[in-house]
């Protein structure tokens, strides 16, 4: 096979190696690059770019990153993985889910190479990654003091990005439109199937959403021909299906008592939860508006009015709501 040109790099077939993008420099004259490992297979398959970290205090990613990286199937794999541990390096290292200039990676693409460094960024990543990749697997977590389940994101109306999503074999899947700016939604028109992943929280190791995202990672592999055996195993319980969500917000401020947790199904006016005052005076509960699954929540139980606490995929075929796009992190506010 031919040598895969990335950068001013060519990687032979058969090797891998580590490729230093230069980015900036940053404000104390230190280099900044996208540093992109390049595992290239001697035989023929597709060029799959695995990536996390595009938020910057969403590490969980660079965990599912390096396992994939050191898993033996790699050794015999068809096809070329290009593997991004940290996106947003400058995020990483101040543990800010922004760029230095405040601008958020995922809302910032196709990027330019003359705007800001968001800008910069998102078209260095574009265009020396996505675009040479045939797809692509978005690695995130919660925004700060929330915890998701682990979940796939996927677009509507697309039968290769399904069947994807189900060889992930994650707790849930969700069928959601693209949003402006995404790194999804400009690499869906640039031909590339892209499915984001979504387990844990800001700034924390998650055992189960680690686990679930590298064995998800590696079936996805197995699906496209790119590894023969992954020896990960099935998952023992059936993926649930979702076209929309809802989030059940705080009637009242004050400090909340859960009563249901990521993964637990709840029913149509349900309580999920209380909310107290500190002396205990008075109570009020918090009810699910529909049938469904918590595939997210916060974990501060100091609520005002109106704070987002629990978010519930409704469940296909007990709830018949119209396709949404999914509430973002930054945006529950």
């Amino acid at each position: 096979m031919k040598p895969f040109e990335i950068g001013d790099r060519k990687i032979e077939s058969g090797t891998r190696e580590t490729v230093q993008l230069q980015v900036s420099t940053m404000a104390n004259a230190t280099p900044m690059s996208l540093p992109v490992h390049v595992v290239h297979g001697k035989e023929k398959g597709p060029v799959l770019f695995l990536s996390a970290v595009v938020h910057g205090d969403e590490i969980l990613g660079l965990e599912i990153v390096r396992r994939v990286l050191a898993h033996k199937s790699l050794t015999t794999m068809a096809g070329t993985l290009l593997a991004i541990p940290i996106v947003n390096g400058y995020g990483f290292l101040t543990h800010s889910r922004y760029m230095p200039d405040r601008r958020d990676l995922n809302r910032s693409f196709p990027g330019s190479d003359h705007g800001s460094l968001a800008s910069l960024l998102a078209d260095l990543f574009f265009r020396e990654v996505v675009k040479r990749s045939n797809y692509g697997i978005d690695l995130h977590t919660a925004a700060l003091h929330r915890f998701n389940l682990p979940q796939i994101r996927i677009s509507p109306n697309d039968k290769e990005l399904l069947r994807l999503a189900n060889a992930f074999a994650p707790p849930v899947v969700l069928t959601s439109k693209l949003r402006d700016g995404s790194l999804r939604q400009f690499a869906a028109e640039a031909g590339v199937k892209v499915l984001l992943y979504e387990g844990g929280e800001a700034l924390r190791f998650d055992e189960e959403a680690i686990d679930t995202g590298t064995k998800g990672v590696l079936r996805v592999m197995h699906a496209l021909g790119m590894v023969v055996k992954h020896a990960v195993g099935s998952p023992t319980e059936p993926t649930v299906h979702s076209t929309s969500s809802t989030w059940a917000r705080a009637p009242e401020g004050g400090i909340l008592h859960s009563r249901k947790h990521a993964g637990d199904r709840v029913g149509r006016r349900e309580p999920i939860g209380v909310i107290s005052d500190p002396l205990g005076t008075y109570s009020a509960p918090v009810f699910a508006e529909d049938d469904g699954i918590v595939i997210g929540h916060t974990n501060l139980p100091i609520v005002n009015r109106g704070d987002a606490l629990f978010h519930i995929a409704r469940i296909e075929g007990k709830t018949r709501a119209p396709l949404a796009a999914l509430p973002d992190e930054d945006e529950i506010i």
